[in-house]
């Protein structure tokens, strides 16, 4: 693991504190799940653009035509059969 140091306000350290002591877990470890959401947040927003860029070819799509298809087959009375 690497260590980051950063300097923040009062009123954000004091936040920091009271909901870590609310969610019962360190400081370093809600700054840490903090910081990885916002990351997961900004890699979305560039998903988001790289997918505009590059938008789904036909064939690519067809995939997800089939995904919506539902279950082929309705195994419940073969499920039931082999009790």
């Amino acid at each position: 693991m690497t260590m980051l140091s950063f300097r923040v306000g009062e009123a954000d350290a004091d936040a920091v504190r009271q909901w870590a002591e609310r969610l019962g877990i360190d400081r370093s470890e809600l700054l840490r799940q903090a910081l990885r959401r916002h990351l997961v947040r900004l890699a979305s927003e560039a998903d988001a653009l790289t997918w505009e860029r590059a938008p789904l070819e036909e064939a690519e799509r067809a995939v997800s035509e089939i995904a919506s298809w539902g279950p082929a087959e309705d195994w419940t009375d073969w499920a039931d059969a082999t009790r």
